[in-house]
């Protein structure tokens, strides 16, 4: 290529950048002029004596506002201590009398834009018109749509949901014995809707609690008579799991699996499999109770078992679980009865009872007791264990 040439492809080059450059500068520059973000709407909050407040309507339950602001957080008041209310964005409104057994019927909840005026609420729904005003104290729920959505229709992640307390306590002595006991447990469930004005769908929950023990003695001899060193050990351990399927509020099925070992009774392991029915017979914000049947196989193996010791059984679970809250303490029950059908003098028993006392935030001081029965125990073997626990409690939380 000659100079000529060359100077001719650079002066058609300099006459297109001379051409694209004010395009760029003004794309550029309608790119750095975004239009601002619409105003957000604030929720409106008119008390009876005329105090108005703006934030965001958080929840109304049992005839109870919880109303969100920036300067004083999250506010509770009364419906009759409210004149008015506007809430802007999307919430749903269950009315008393209005039974929820699945997501079938969500429909017959009212979803939109919500306003209350003499002691009156009306929804406003997308692109219709607004329903029939319902008296406020007949309004049993209003909650976000996007909360109604997640616990009708979705399913929390595995790590999800969980709910429970894990407890810690331990015991030393150093004087002629050396004397040290651990114990410990943890206990969770996840119960899927997690709140309580939907009728639950599932729930799952796994259980375990164990107590290490070791008292050691060193020779000593008096009088010329020696007595030689002697260690003895207590160790016992429970673990379980059960996965529970709601036909109704009250019915479901059950599958369960739980494992045992207790040295105290040469117990190597019990392994126990099975199904059945459980029945909630009562539940209201401060106590629980459930019964549970089940149809199960169970296998028994012992420490140093002589022939015919360990047992392949065919059984059941008879099961009773209590929870009360009160407001000093937290008491739970479980009782438990385990037949045999196949071999009827291998039945075993336990019950296992709790009270919690909460101290500072999430942390409380337990004690508890465990007491487990087993008729077919080896011969020269104690058949009933008791245990008497006392420890730290930590509450684990996990919101979904």
């Amino acid at each position: 290529m000659n100079n000529v040439s060359r100077i001719r492809l650079w002066a058609q080059f300099c006459l297109l950048a001379l051409f694209l450059l004010p395009v760029t500068t003004v794309r550029a520059g309608a790119a750095e002029k975004k239009p601002a973000p619409p105003p957000v709407e604030t929720d409106v909050l008119v008390l009876s004596n005329g105090d108005t407040l703006h934030g965001q309507l958080v929840m109304e339950s049992g005839g109870k506002v919880t109303f969100h602001t920036d300067a004083l957080g999250d506010v509770t008041v009364a419906w009759e201590k409210i004149k008015e209310l506007h809430a802007a964005g999307s919430y749903g409104v269950l009315a008393k009398g209005v039974k929820l057994k699945g997501r079938r019927n969500a429909g017959q909840i009212p979803v939109g834009t919500v306003d209350v005026e003499s002691q009156a609420v009306t929804v406003h729904p997308g692109n219709a018109a607004a329903l029939a005003p319902i008296p406020a104290k007949d309004a049993e729920l209003i909650i976000e749509q996007k909360t109604l959505d997640k616990q009708m229709n979705h399913e929390p992640g595995f790590f999800q949901g969980w709910n429970g307390a894990a407890t810690a306590g331990a015991t030393l002595v150093q004087a002629t014995q050396n004397q040290y006991t651990v114990s410990g447990g943890i206990g969770l469930v996840r119960a899927v809707p997690s709140v309580s004005w939907l009728n639950p769908r599932n729930r799952t929950s796994t259980d375990f609690a164990g107590s290490f023990g070791k008292i050691t003695q060193p020779a000593i001899t008096i009088a010329g008579v020696t007595t030689p060193a002697s260690t003895t050990k207590s160790a016992i351990y429970h673990i379980d799991g059960e996965r529970d399927e709601y036909f109704s509020d009250r019915f479901f099925g059950l599958a369960q699996t739980a494992f045992d070992h207790n040295y105290s009774l040469e117990l190597q392991l019990q392994q126990i499999y099975g199904g059945g029915m459980g029945w909630t017979i009562f539940k209201t914000p401060k106590q629980e109770g459930d019964l549970k049947a089940t149809i199960q196989y169970e296998k028994q193996a012992f420490i140093d078992a002589t022939p015919g010791e360990n047992q392949n059984l065919v059984g059941s679970t008879f099961a009773a679980n209590y929870l009360a809250h009160a407001k000093l303490f937290t008491y739970t029950q479980g009782v438990g009865y385990i037949p045999a059908y196949n071999l009827p003098s291998a039945y075993s028993a336990n019950e296992t009872d709790t009270v919690a006392f909460p101290t500072y935030k999430n942390f409380a001081f337990s004690v508890g007791t465990i007491d487990t029965y087993l008729n077919d125990a080896p011969v020269g073997t104690k058949r009933n264990s008791f245990q008497f626990t006392m420890g730290l409690t930590y509450a684990i939380k996990s919101k979904y």
